[in-house]
Protein backbone atom coordinates (compact mmCIF):
# COMPACT_ATOMS: atom_id res chain seq x y z
CA UNK A 1 0.00 0.00 0.00
CA UNK A 2 1.00 3.66 -0.47
CA UNK A 3 1.24 6.51 1.18
CA UNK A 4 -1.77 8.50 0.85
CA UNK A 5 0.29 11.80 1.05
CA UNK A 6 2.63 10.66 -2.18
CA UNK A 7 -0.15 9.83 -4.21
CA UNK A 8 -1.97 13.52 -3.67
CA UNK A 9 1.01 16.29 -5.32
CA UNK A 10 -1.04 19.35 -5.44
CA UNK A 11 -4.24 20.90 -5.95
CA UNK A 12 -4.59 22.88 -9.67
CA UNK A 13 -5.49 26.25 -9.56
CA UNK A 14 -6.80 26.77 -12.87
CA UNK A 15 -9.72 28.75 -14.87
CA UNK A 16 -11.25 25.87 -16.37
CA UNK A 17 -10.60 24.03 -12.94
CA UNK A 18 -12.69 26.46 -11.21
CA UNK A 19 -15.23 26.23 -13.66
CA UNK A 20 -15.94 22.72 -13.25
CA UNK A 21 -15.45 23.29 -9.31
CA UNK A 22 -18.31 25.97 -9.35
CA UNK A 23 -20.80 24.51 -12.24
CA UNK A 24 -20.09 20.51 -11.93
CA UNK A 25 -18.43 20.05 -8.02
CA UNK A 26 -15.22 18.04 -9.38
CA UNK A 27 -11.75 19.16 -8.29
CA UNK A 28 -8.32 19.06 -10.63
CA UNK A 29 -5.56 17.15 -8.45
CA UNK A 30 -1.76 16.75 -9.59
CA UNK A 31 -1.00 12.97 -8.74
CA UNK A 32 1.83 10.88 -8.83
CA UNK A 33 2.82 8.97 -11.89
CA UNK A 34 2.09 5.59 -10.71
CA UNK A 35 -1.46 5.55 -9.18
CA UNK A 36 -4.34 4.71 -10.06
CA UNK A 37 -7.68 5.59 -9.51
CA UNK A 38 -8.59 2.95 -6.39
CA UNK A 39 -5.15 4.74 -4.66
CA UNK A 40 -6.41 8.19 -5.52
CA UNK A 41 -10.24 7.62 -4.74
CA UNK A 42 -8.76 6.54 -1.14
CA UNK A 43 -6.30 9.09 -0.43
CA UNK A 44 -8.88 12.12 -2.05
CA UNK A 45 -11.25 10.47 0.60
CA UNK A 46 -8.83 10.03 3.73
CA UNK A 47 -6.91 13.23 3.27
CA UNK A 48 -9.96 15.80 2.64
CA UNK A 49 -12.38 13.95 4.79
CA UNK A 50 -15.17 13.89 1.41
CA UNK A 51 -16.94 11.18 -0.48
CA UNK A 52 -15.44 10.53 -3.82
CA UNK A 53 -18.06 9.63 -6.43
CA UNK A 54 -15.95 9.09 -9.66
CA UNK A 55 -12.30 9.63 -10.58
CA UNK A 56 -10.95 10.40 -14.01
CA UNK A 57 -7.15 10.74 -14.73
CA UNK A 58 -5.26 12.60 -17.85
CA UNK A 59 -1.60 12.04 -18.19
CA UNK A 60 0.24 14.71 -19.89
CA UNK A 61 3.53 14.26 -21.36
CA UNK A 62 6.23 16.89 -21.23
CA UNK A 63 7.14 18.96 -23.89
CA UNK A 64 10.48 19.15 -25.76
CA UNK A 65 11.48 22.69 -25.16
CA UNK A 66 14.78 24.87 -26.49
CA UNK A 67 17.56 26.66 -23.49
CA UNK A 68 20.00 28.35 -26.10
CA UNK A 69 21.97 25.60 -27.35
CA UNK A 70 20.53 22.48 -25.52
CA UNK A 71 17.55 20.89 -25.82
CA UNK A 72 15.68 19.95 -22.57
CA UNK A 73 12.37 17.82 -21.97
CA UNK A 74 9.91 18.93 -19.26
CA UNK A 75 8.31 16.72 -17.03
CA UNK A 76 5.80 14.55 -17.87
CA UNK A 77 2.25 14.58 -15.32
CA UNK A 78 -0.77 13.22 -14.21
CA UNK A 79 -3.85 14.96 -13.30
CA UNK A 80 -6.92 13.55 -11.77
CA UNK A 81 -10.36 15.22 -12.21
CA UNK A 82 -12.24 13.79 -8.90
CA UNK A 83 -15.86 14.21 -8.89
CA UNK A 84 -17.85 14.49 -4.94
CA UNK A 85 -20.66 13.10 -4.48
CA UNK A 86 -24.14 15.67 -3.77
CA UNK A 87 -23.89 17.76 -0.75
CA UNK A 88 -20.57 17.66 -0.50
CA UNK A 89 -18.02 20.44 -0.56
CA UNK A 90 -14.22 20.99 -0.70
CA UNK A 91 -12.67 24.12 -0.45
CA UNK A 92 -8.61 24.60 -0.86
CA UNK A 93 -8.32 28.31 -0.17
CA UNK A 94 -10.46 28.69 3.14
CA UNK A 95 -9.53 32.29 4.50
CA UNK A 96 -8.86 33.98 1.35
Amino acid sequence: MKNLYTVVKRPLFTEKGSALKESENKLLIEVAKDSNKLDIKKAVEEIFKVKVEKVATIKSHGKWKRYGKSIGKKSDRKKALITLKKGEKLDFIEGA
